[in-house]
Parts: structure tokens; sequence; C-alpha cells
């Protein structure tokens, strides 16, 4: 039980070491206490559904970063990528960007793309029935989201290993608190993975893939009206796909599996009805959201929760307090595989919502039927060991046992 006394101290740049482990308590705390709380630099963290909604719905609520980032990232590659990326973007730029990956993620191509993740977990699975006991994260979680963006991006497998690593030290840069080490880490795996994509993109500028389905040659060759990104958009929208597709989907996968090892009626009840399978995703999303916080900049005053906020205020929206709102989610602490109807904000909303939300769930859904399908048994092996961020929420290491 977290008490109003420690609502008023909180805040996400010294948060208590639990917080890590379990934030949950205290965003119910805030809920309660004080749902429009009071950050340091006049920032607000909402943690009621409602508010959360109206933000993320609210024209005059800005996701451009390049105020909010300035300060805490300095003229550095990590600054460049951040500010220029979809994510972090208003119109033009983030309706342009996304009217082309948007073309390329249709549902069309995500039925072609299916057949690829069957294989690619099926034959996941295999290695993993040799090993019988493992690191979950890195046997299984880890791997899908990489061999679907590298295959989006038309990426060659031999240049897939640093992926991964590039991906969590450019998304660590976006901690409510940076350490030196992070801010190095960051600005290193920019500059490396942007040489990269230089030379990927010149070579597919000379080789163009199939329009339809690699989202770089689109990317290059932009709308079929002419419109075209500039090479710096081009760049950090490749390096955007990477890290929104992979970090984001690891966590769905790994946390799934956590949440499904230590509620066992719940993985006898999806066993026992696979149909089920598209709900469980679903409410692992918003059970133990792979992003917890999200943020916006108002352009104009906006009434909120009964209080006036004033232009240029920093909101950070708690998706993981909002996704366990009572006012929304009966029994919210209660994870539950067949809930409906279950609108969670895993994926954001309005015009900013998640342009990967459906490869997600297929990756997500494709997971759990196979790993159920093939394993009579899954159980921990070990102690889980939790990634200690604070916006990204998930393991490093998830040890599993299977016969």
């Amino acid at each position: 039980m977290v008490s109003a006394d420690e609502v008023r101290d909180f805040q996400l740049t010294r948060v208590p070491p639990a917080f890590l482990d379990d934030p949950y308590p205290w965003y119910a705390a805030l809920r309660e206490h004080d749902p429009l709380h009071a950050l340091e630099g006049g920032g607000v963290f909402l943690s009621r559904y409602e508010d959360a909604l109206a933000v993320y719905r609210d024209p005059r609520a800005s996701s451009d970063k390049k105020q909010e980032f300035r300060p805490k990232l300095g003229d550095s590659p990590l600054y460049e990528h951040h500010t220029t990326s979809l994510v972090f973007n208003d119109p033009p730029l983030h309706t342009r960007v996304r009217r082309i990956i948007m073309g390329a993620l249709n549902q069309r191509a995500i039925a072609r793309m299916e057949t690829d993740v069957v294989r690619l977990v099926d034959a996941l699975l295999e290695e993993m029935a040799g090993k019988r006991e493992f690191n979950f994260i890195d046997a299984f979680a880890a791997n899908i989201p990489i061999e679907v963006i590298g295959n989006l991006l038309d990426v060659p497998r031999a240049d897939r290993g640093p992926l991964r690593g590039w991906s969590v030290a450019i998304l660590s840069g976006l901690e409510p608190k940076l350490t030196p080490a992070m801010h190095e880490a960051g600005n290193r795996a920019v500059t490396e993975f942007v040489a990269y994509l230089k030379e990927l993109i010149a070579a597919r500028r000379k080789r163009p893939g199939d329009y339809e389905s690699d989202v770089l040659t689109r990317l290059i060759q932009g709308e079929k009206d002419g419109e075209r990104l500039s090479e710096k958009e081009l760049l950090h929208q490749c390096i955007f796909m990477l890290n929104a597709g992979h970090e984001t989907t690891t966590n769905l996968i790994g946390n799934g599996a956590w949440l499904l090892l230590t509620h066992p009626q719940e993985l006898v009840r999806l066993r026992a009805d696979p149909a089920l399978v598209p709900s469980a995703v679903e409410e692992m999303l918003r059970y133990e959201g792979p992003i917890q916080l999200n943020n916006r900049q108002l352009t104009a005053p906006v009434e909120l929760g009964g209080r006036t906020l004033a232009k240029g205020t920093f909101i950070t929206i708690g998706i993981g307090a909002a996704n366990r709102d009572p006012a929304q989610f009966p029994e919210p602490e209660r994870f539950d595989v067949a809930r409906k109807p279950n609108r969670h904000l895993a994926f954001g909303q309005g015009d900013h919502a998640c342009a990967g939300m459906n490869v997600a769930r297929m990756e997500g859904r494709v997971a759990f039927g196979r790993l159920l399908a093939r394993f009579p048994r899954l159980e921990l092996a070990g102690e889980p060991v939790r990634d200690r961020r604070i916006r990204f929420r998930g393991f490093s290491q998830l040890p599993v046992r299977v016969k």
C-alpha cells in the first residue's frame, strides 16, 4: 500500500527501488490521491484512463520533442534521431512518413508475413526443445521481432547481429533519468546504425526491392505521387522502425510468457481453448504493457480533470496506470485471458496510434499459439531478472523449462 505522503514525493527521476519491480501500487495511489501529479520542471503525470485518452485524442497535445529533448540530449546523434523519427513528430512530417509506412503494413502485407513468422517460430521452438532449459528472452522473444523487421527492411541476415544492441541503447535514451553511460551508448549506437544504413540504402537504390513488400524500397521511392523523404528523414525512419518493432514486441512476448507461468489457471484455460489466444495477447498488453510511459507537450491551454493546464506543459501519460484504472476495467488487477471489452492504451490512440500494432498482434498471436501447441509443459526454471528501466517494461532474463 502506497501512502498519500509517498505519492506527494513521487518523481520519475528518482523512483523507489521497489517501483522498478512493481510500479502498479504507485499508479493506483496516484490515481486515488493525485491523478494530475506535478513533476519536476513543471510537467504533469496522468494516471487515469479518461485523462490519458483525452490527451491522446487532443490535437493541442503535440508529439514534437525538440524543446523537451534539447536540454536532455544536447546537439547529439540521439537528439537528431529522436526528433526526426515518426513517433516524435507532428504533421506534416508525421503525416508523410506514416502514410508511406502504413501503405507497406496493410492487411495483405501482414497476411503474407504470417507464413514466414510461423516458419521462424517453429524453428525457434525446435531449438528450444533441444535445450529444454534456456533464457526465454534470448531464445525466443527477442528473435521474432528482429527477424520480422529485418525482413521488412530486407536487411541481409548476416548483418542482423548488432540490431538488438543498437535498439536497446537508442531507446534507453528515452528514460526519465539518463546516465552518462546511457547517453554515450545511445549516441554510439545511432552513429553506427546510420553508417550501416547509408551503405544499405545506397545498395537498395541501385537494386530496388518489391515496392509492395520491401519497406525500405518504399521509403526510398516515397509515395507513388512522387513525395520523397530527405536523406536524414529516411535514415531515421529506418532506425525508428527497428526500435518500435523490436523492443515492444520482445517485451510483449516475454511479459506474456511470465504472466502465463505465474497465473497457471489462465494458462490452463488458454490451453483448453486456443481460440482465446488473440484476447490473451490483448490482456498481456493491458496488464503488463511493454511501454509504460508516453509524452506530449501542450500547444494551447487544455482543460483536464477539472484543471486548466497551461500552454507548454509537458504531459507524461502513465499508460501502465491508465490500463489498470478500475473506472475503465472491471477487476483491473486480475489477469483475464478472455477479457472483453479490452480498450487498453498499449498502442496509443488517435493520429499517433502505433503504425505497427497489427504486425505486433500477429507476432504475439503466432508466438503464443505455436508455443502452447508445441510444449505441453512450460515452467519457470529460475528467478526472472527485470530490465531496470521505467519507460520500457520487460525482462532481461526469463529462465524457462519445457517438456
